[in-house]
């Protein structure tokens, strides 16, 4: 037998699909029910999918669902509308709850006309708030069934299917007023980085990034919380459960970084001063 690659662990097949939204199947709360017969075979590849996400079945007759450690609802729905989950085998991917998307687009105060980007955009949690607000919103996804569901929401102006890393700032005609992110957990610190390459001077950036970067002794993480103090950027805390409803307990924190024009944040705008300034030193 193949071993299971992470592109398979995530992709949910026609018949699953077909199963979990059949109108009769209940999604709510901490649980998924489907009350009606299905073939024992049908049966074990839907336990060992809910299982792989997190749930367990309880078979007890009040109950007769899988259970979930957290509210699954908003997971299952963006789940089902990629057609695929994040399994043990690939944890990147935690759909941004409503209330922590709230949040960010409060802090972001976006007006109508702003250009938004949204460098991880997953199923478009982030995407369609910011539309409904009126920025211009393009957004990036890494992983071609969600970037086609952020294609069939009709939202944004671009969608760009790729790795946001490999996305060269200086090939933009325009930089940002707002960049708006959940970035994989594993590496928030690089994928902030990089995307302050693609934020205009004046611009604000909002990012969700796990707690650790307030304590982890790494140089990159100190670096970085110096850079955050240096511009006096802001680290406001989330409730401990607030990716809970996503499927991780991972304590997380919002990042807002405010470019001010001329200031130390590698923006755009300051890339762009670079060779003005090597000139400068090369006539010295």
């Amino acid at each position: 037998m193949p071993a299971r690659t992470k592109e398979q662990s995530m992709q949910i097949p026609a018949d699953l699909l077909t199963t979990l939204i059949d109108p009769r199947t209940v999604i709510s709360g901490d649980r998924v029910q489907v009350p009606f017969e299905l073939d024992p075979a049908l049966y074990k590849r839907l336990n060992n999918m809910l299982k792989d996400i997190g749930g367990r079945w309880d078979g007890r007759k009040a109950v007769r669902a899988h259970v979930f450690p957290f509210p699954v609802e908003e997971f299952m729905r963006a789940c089902l509308a990629a057609g695929a989950w994040p399994s043990r085998f690939d944890q990147g991917w935690y759909p941004t709850p409503p209330a922590v998307a709230f949040d960010m687009l409060e802090h972001a105060s976006i007006r109508v006309g702003h250009t938004v980007l949204e460098p991880s955009a997953g199923t478009g949690s982030l995407v369609q708030r910011a539309a409904d607000q009126m920025g211009i919103v393009d957004c990036v996804e890494i992983d071609p069934r969600r970037a086609h569901v952020l294609r069939e929401l009709g939202v944004a102006r671009q969608v760009i299917q790729g790795d946001f890393l490999d996305l060269d700032p200086a090939g933009i005609a325009e930089p940002y007023d707002r960049i708006l992110m959940n970035p994989p957990f594993s590496d928030a610190i690089g994928h902030v980085m990089h995307a302050l390459g693609f934020l205009r001077d004046g611009g604000t950036l909002i990012a969700v990034m796990p707690e650790s970067i307030n304590w982890h002794s790494d140089r990159k993480a100190v670096e970085f919380r110096q850079l955050v103090t240096d511009v006096e950027g802001d680290v406001i805390p989330l409730p401990d459960d607030a990716f809970l409803s996503s499927g991780t307990r991972m304590r997380t924190v919002l990042l807002r970084l405010d470019a001010e024009p001329g200031g130390p944040l590698p923006t755009h705008d300051w890339h762009q001063r670079q060779p003005l300034q090597l000139d400068l030193f090369a006539t010295v």
